[in-house]
């Protein structure tokens, strides 16, 4: 069965989260998203993609489709656990799937005090991350945290690494603008707020530094 939305006429974020309801709702295999702006047609593909669907943009010049299919054995409903992260776990299919954890950086340095030594510390945290394995599934940068992805910053060896093992790294636009960063930065995808927090309902397990 597929389930069709009909989300023309809507600014985003709410073609997003009329999707994102949906899913909550219903535990769907194949979903088709109607709309008419560049912007909802990205962010509902990737918040699809999140969810792990398959995900194809078909378009007539008026309206365009979003359609994402997913294995049935692996479909579960998306609802937010009691502290507000993803209550949806591996289907009985996935029992052996890795964990997905986020980690979300706001800040350069890691701790309060010593600026040199909360450096230090931070430099050794992401390069620790590496040990996480396939469990690191989103490392994502804010506020501060994104001059972490700048041509200067001293772990751009280790998030290339992170990078390359298949981990995504999600880098703040707003903030690289307000930092006027955005030429700096080497690593990530730039992103917005939306898909961040997107990225954070979907994740098994958050962490904040």
């Amino acid at each position: 069965m597929v389930k069709e939305l009909d989300c023309r006429k809507m600014d985003c974020p709410a073609p997003v989260l009329e999707t994102k309801k949906c899913l909550e709702s219903e535990a769907l295999s194949h979903i088709r998203v109607l709309l008419d702006n560049d912007a909802a047609i990205e962010n509902v593909s990737r918040f699809l993609t999140y969810a792990g669907f398959e995900v194809g943009v078909e378009s007539d010049g008026t309206m365009s489709v979003v359609e994402g299919t997913r294995d049935q054995a692996a479909t579960v409903k998306l609802a937010p656990g009691p502290t507000g992260q993803s209550a949806c776990g591996p289907a009985p299919s996935q029992k052996n799937a890795p964990v997905k954890i986020m980690v979300m950086a706001a800040s350069n340095t890691l701790g309060v005090g010593d600026d040199e030594l909360g450096a230090k510390l931070m430099i050794n945290f992401i390069k620790t991350l590496k040990e996480m394995g396939k469990d690191l599934w989103r490392l994502v940068f804010v506020n501060h945290g994104v001059t972490l992805a700048t041509v200067d910053s001293a772990v751009l060896g280790e998030l290339h690494e992170l990078e390359e093992s298949g981990v995504t790294i999600l880098v703040c636009g707003t903030c690289l603008s307000h930092l006027n960063l955005m030429e700096k930065k080497a690593i990530g995808q730039t992103t917005n707020m939306l898909d961040i927090v997107t990225a954070m309902q979907l994740a098994d397990k958050v962490i904040n530094l």
